[in-house]
């Protein structure tokens, strides 16, 4: 039963109108007859039956939700199983970290199935010397300290010429002592070979003396200052067919590149001018500087701190070598053949 059937009859009752008695009319008194009291039973109240009492609501328990399933790491695919060892892709790459740079690009590029071929032979042979305990024997394991030693003196070479500071005044002291090294010219030349000359001689072409090749190429060298052109005549004139069929160019060059006589020659020649013959174990040489550059010390600075941290670490070595206690008995090991650095 609802809440509104539950209080209808006390709304009932309170909406009904009131009744007004009527009017009293006089009539003779009549004697009063004493009736004898009747008792009524009292009338039943209708039942109101109560409504049920409300349960409490229970929460129902939240579905639980499947979290979503993580992207497969790519690195922790296994790309090479031996026996039951397993390699994936990360223990590969942290493998290739470990190795010198030069292999590490090798590898990388195009050796990586050759590599992969080497290592399961290794790892296929280290596993069944384990089967036979060999790893437990007194020279593998006197070869292992030793290793182990010298891994980490190698890592320790390392370290230290990578994390060297090197300042401004040290960068700039090695490079006015090596200025040289960052001067390149380009240059063309024409050569007259000679008897004895290591250059090929043509076979329709006469085998000069130094007297005669000397003698032609001065005349070449006067024909190039009356104003004939310095390529057409390489062209024609030159034993060195490899530059002569570009004019003589030999392109862009560093110090010490070519032989002694013929570098000096072309780093001390003022540009544009054709220097005066020299003389080479290839025969004369007429040379002409058309450029010459020189880098400044900010440009090479990277390049000369990179040349200087592989001597600069050494010498870190050799200190830590003179700051440590070291005796050495000379009648078992000899004495030393040369004396340590200073």
């Amino acid at each position: 039963m609802s809440k509104l059937t539950k209080f209808l009859p006390l709304l009932t009752l309170a909406l009904a109108p009131a009744q007004t008695p009527p009017a009293a009319t006089p009539a003779a008194p009549k004697p009063a007859v004493a009736k004898p009291a009747v008792a009524r039973p009292a009338a039943a109240k209708p039942a109101v039956a109560k409504p049920p009492a409300a349960k409490p609501a229970i929460p129902k328990p939240a579905a639980a939700k499947t979290p979503p399933a993580k992207p497969a790491d790519p690195t922790e695919k296994v790309v090479l199983t031996i026996g039951e060892e397993k390699v994936t892709v990360a223990d590969f790459e942290k493998l290739i970290d470990s190795l010198p740079e030069q292999f590490r690009t090798q590898i990388r590029g195009t050796g990586k199935r050759q590599f992969v071929e080497q290592l399961i032979q290794i790892k296929v042979l280290s596993q069944e010397a384990r089967k036979r305990k060999i790893d437990q024997t007194p020279g593998f394991m006197a070869q292992l300290a030793f290793q182990r030693d010298n891994l980490l003196a190698q890592s320790l070479y390392s370290d230290i010429a990578a994390k060297l500071k090197i300042g401004e005044a040290e960068s700039r002291k090695y490079f006015e002592d090596h200025k040289g090294e960052s001067e390149q010219v380009r240059a063309r030349h024409i050569l007259i070979k000679m008897k004895g000359s290591p250059v090929p001689s043509a076979p329709d072409k006469k085998e000069l003396t130094e007297e005669e090749a000397l003698a032609k190429v001065t005349e070449i060298r006067k024909r190039i200052l009356a104003g004939e052109d310095f390529a057409t005549i390489a062209k024609a004139e030159s034993d060195d067919k490899g530059s002569g069929l570009s004019g003589g160019d030999l392109g862009s060059f560093k110090r010490g590149a070519m032989v002694p006589a013929f570098d000096e020659a072309a780093f001390t020649q003022p540009i544009g001018v054709v220097g005066e013959p020299i003389k080479t174990q290839f025969g004369y040489h007429i040379i002409k500087v058309e450029q010459r550059d020189s880098k400044t010390f900010d440009e090479l600075r990277p390049e000369l701190e990179k040349k200087m941290r592989p001597d600069l670490a050494r010498k870190a070595m050799e200190d830590l070598r003179k700051g440590s206690t070291v005796v050495v008995n000379e009648s078992f090991f000899g004495a030393p053949a040369t004396a340590p650095k200073q």
